[in-house]
């Protein structure tokens, strides 16, 4: 087997900050790791010129009725999963919308499969399953920016007309060259070598953050600073909606509910009849006429 030169990574150099960690106590690990991670949000800021078409094409798809796409391996691939998770119940999308796909499956968010990072085929095989076509974006995320399962995907999207873009944490990574957005996060050697779980794995979060909420705010899933599409899944979440129609209108508890009840519990459904005075029929047509966007039907 040829040896894979892992020489010039970021992600797998010594940390000349955290040097015997194992002789140092528990506040002295607690505040350099501390310390360490602070520096992975300013890394971030660096890169947001890379961030902010990523999002506008990611836009530009849900529009066209296409889907947003992550795919990775190990924690990579298991950021994406959860990121395409939380937006069912945040934005009251259909799980089709925004999807994550790991190298392995599912099995493979709690139990490392093996050779399946490896696999270019299986990363193509994923996509071809999913019926991926030129309205999709396909967003592939690698912590290293070299894994062999992202980049078999890349290469298929691409040849499919689907956008493509990358998340790595390596600067001139391998899997930028598959890609038409690459963003790439240099936030310095792992507290613990080559463990990117830790600053590497933060880092991806806060651009997946980034990616699918405001790329939710660019279809109308926000009024104000508001997640009106929520979807009541819980007690939490229905008290949750409640208060979010009495900030979104001003009215009362009680009021809110009446409304909310009224609307079968669609939130931004009772925000535009109480905003616009309308019953329920007409405040649907009002939205359907303003394309979801809370702000157009007023």
């Amino acid at each position: 087997m040829s040896r894979i030169n892992l020489d010039n990574l970021t992600t797998e150099r010594r940390n000349q900050e955290t040097f015997g960690l194992d002789e140092m106590s528990v506040s002295q690990a607690v505040h350099l790791m501390n310390k360490e991670d602070q520096k992975v949000a300013e890394a971030v800021s660096k890169e947001l010129a890379s961030i902010e078409p990523v999002i506008a094409c990611t836009i530009d798809s849900f529009k066209k009725g296409g889907r947003l796409i992550y795919m990775g391996a190990g924690t990579s691939g298991r950021l994406g999963v959860l990121d395409a998770a939380e937006c069912v119940p945040t934005f009251g999308v259909e799980p089709e919308m925004v999807i994550g796909l790991i190298a392995g499956g599912e099995a493979a968010m709690t139990v490392a499969v093996e050779g399946a990072e490896d696999s270019y085929e299986l990363g193509k095989e994923d996509l071809i399953q999913l019926n991926l076509t030129e309205n999709d974006m396909v967003v592939g995320i690698a912590a290293s920016g070299r894994t062999p399962y992202v980049i078999g995907g890349l290469d298929y999207a691409r040849s499919v007309g689907a956008a493509t873009a990358t998340i790595s944490c390596n600067k001139n990574a391998e899997i930028s060259k598959h890609a038409d957005l690459p963003i790439e996060v240099d936030a310095g050697p792992e507290f613990l070598t080559g463990s990117t779980r830790l600053k590497s794995g933060t880092a991806q979060k806060l651009i997946l953050n980034m990616i699918s909420t405001i790329s939710m705010i660019g279809i109308g899933k926000v009024f104000n600073n508001l997640m009106v599409d929520v979807k009541p899944t819980n007690e939490k979440l229905v008290e949750r909606s409640k208060r979010i129609i009495m900030q979104a209108t001003d009215v009362d508890y009680d009021t809110a509910e009446t409304y909310f009840n009224e609307a079968d519990q669609n939130v931004k459904l009772a925000i535009v009849m109480i905003l616009t005075n309308s019953d329920k029929q007409t405040a649907k047509e009002k939205l359907a006429g303003a394309d979801g966007f809370v702000k157009g039907t007023l």
